[in-house]
């Protein structure tokens, strides 16, 4: 069991935003840094495992559906969900670096003080690529969770890129939002889990600063434009909300 766990979401190969993050004094001291996936897929691909690889066995990886499409990319599959920079991506990591991806869990339980059994995943506890809504229907919740045992009482998630904490049906939600393309709110957004206490944490960054790092070291061709987007925030938690949730019918 460890005592307290820093949780990290969506890097999507940002790394100053990254190294912000990892240099908080709350994440520097976490028994364990879990990271619910979308990790390289972006500017910085090779950069970002590096960084992630300097900080040992305190960092757990989980599954995300970007990881995955990286994986397909690098090995020649075609990928139609894939975009420009994740396609480019695929094509910067090393063969270890696909491996390593290929073998990241989804789910991951760690036990953790306070929480008991916690579940870490990406969409969804049954798939990585599975969308849930701070403001989903209870019912929608219950479809998700459905296979989830009855001892984890706590599940964080990632993919949406906003941050929430909410009650389903007596069970503790979080998703800590993301570091690389947060919606709504520049910086990265992050959690911690602390002896049973849970807090949503936001680092804030200089972005002109950031973007330039992420032209500098990067190749991407469109690299600017990508982090003038997805790094200075641009979508909103609207536009997110909108592009994620389904349209009713009338």
């Amino acid at each position: 069991m460890v005592a307290n766990v820093a949780v990290l979401s969506d890097i999507h190969g940002v790394l100053p935003v990254l190294e912000a993050v990892l240099a908080e004094p709350d994440v520097r001291s976490a028994s364990l840094v879990v990271i619910t996936g979308d990790h390289a897929a972006g500017p910085q691909p090779g950069a970002v495992f590096d960084r992630l690889a300097a900080e040992g066995d305190r960092v757990r990886l989980v599954r995300g559906n970007a990881d995955r499409e990286l994986v397909a990319c690098a090995r020649g599959a075609a990928v139609p969900s894939a975009d420009a920079v994740s396609r480019w991506a695929a094509a910067q990591l090393t063969d270890e670096q696909v491996a390593q991806l290929d073998g990241l869990p989804h789910p991951l339980t760690v036990e953790v003080d306070g929480f008991g059994p916690v579940l870490f995943c990406h969409g969804t506890p049954r798939r990585d690529d599975e969308t849930v809504l701070v403001d989903s229907a209870p019912d929608r919740w219950a479809e998700v969770l459905v296979n989830v045992p009855p001892a984890v009482r706590t599940i964080v998630c990632g993919h949406t890129h906003m941050p929430f904490v909410r009650l389903v049906d007596r069970r503790l939600v979080i998703n800590p939002g993301s570091i690389g393309i947060p919606y709504g709110r520049p910086g990265g957004s992050w959690a911690l889990l602390d002896h049973g206490q849970v807090a949503l944490r936001h680092t804030a960054v200089d972005l002109d600063r950031a973007i330039e790092a992420v032209i500098a070291g990067s190749s991407f061709p469109d690299r600017r434009a990508w982090a003038e987007e997805y790094v200075r925030a641009a979508n909103s938690d609207l536009d997110a909300l909108a592009a994620f949730t389904p349209p009713t019918s009338h």
